[in-house]
């Protein structure tokens, strides 16, 4: 790829991160096993990669986001989730390699290109549930329910938003939350979670050719999963990101250094980065 910034839309993002799925796929000591991202992921996707300032070794919280989010996927299944809707679901393969029982309804849920795209390139490939494919534009409202509807026929619903909330804005992941819960019935919502001061880290790393490619950062409430409550969902559970990398050894780069800076810092500060970056589990009250 020869283009000074190869991030064309947000949708160009799911091909950013699918590269960092097959890097650490192709691992020997890998911590998942995704045999399809290196194909989805394709030319563009390592592009961007190659593009991103420092954006190899910057590949950690997308492979711990992934490998926390397959442990829960897999524990809310067992749990009793029928449907899993997957909103801007990308290039996400789950359904193809996750131990999933057949009888799993999964909804991949996203714009039309993007769906066309996943299906063109997992054509063959056999999916280990019942995956439907719905292309809508989430960002209009009666499409948004009238999908939503279809979920809550079949319940309980678990819903899925991996990478999708900070490329929002406040408002627009309010109307989510909200017809999450009174439209699509569901009991648990997955998601990866920034906070305030994530995003302006962000800004001095990636925002700039995120900018160009009209894919800023947005969203990261002050009052981490508290901004949820009023829509009617309640914290089940936050692992963050620097938490779960220690525990699945994909550290960032000159952990012992942070390590050390962490340990120097007082404690409310400390506090505070426990909510720098994470995954959440919400559950409907």
């Amino acid at each position: 790829m020869t283009s000074e910034n190869p991030i064309r839309n947000v949708s160009d993002t799911a091909l950013w991160v699918a590269i960092y799925r097959a890097m650490e796929s192709e691992r020997p000591d890998a911590i998942f096993r995704d045999p399809y991202a290196r194909r989805l992921g394709g030319e563009r996707g390592q592009a961007i990669v190659d593009a991103m300032p420092r954006g190899k070794v910057m590949s950690w919280p997308m492979v711990v986001r992934t490998a926390v989010m397959d442990e829960i996927v897999l524990r809310c299944v067992r749990q009793g989730a029928a449907t899993v809707l997957n909103l801007a679901a990308g290039l996400d393969a789950r359904p193809y390699r996750l131990d999933l029982p057949p009888t799993l309804r999964w909804l991949h849920v996203d714009l039309p290109d993007m769906v066309d795209y996943f299906r063109s390139h997992m054509a063959g490939e056999t999916p280990r549930c019942e995956l439907e494919f719905i292309a809508a534009d989430l960002r209009e409202a009666d499409a948004r329910r009238d999908v939503f509807a279809r979920a809550a026929e079949h319940g309980p619903v678990l819903v899925i938003t991996e990478g999708l909330l900070v490329y929002l804005e406040p408002e627009n992941v309010a109307e989510l939350a909200r017809d999450l819960h009174d439209v699509a019935k569901a009991r648990w919502w997955l998601s990866d979670l920034a906070s305030p001061m994530l995003l302006k880290y962000l800004e001095r790393q990636w925002q700039p050719l995120l900018k160009q490619g009209n894919a800023p950062f947005r969203f990261g409430p002050a009052e981490s999963t508290g901004f949820f409550v009023p829509y009617g969902w309640r914290e089940l559970e936050y692992r963050s990101h620097w938490d779960e990398s220690l525990r699945l050894k994909r550290t960032m780069p000159n952990m012992w250094m942070w390590k050390i800076l962490r340990w120097l810092q007082p404690k409310k500060r400390r506090d505070a980065m426990n909510r720098f970056s994470g995954i959440i589990l919400l559950e409907a009250n």
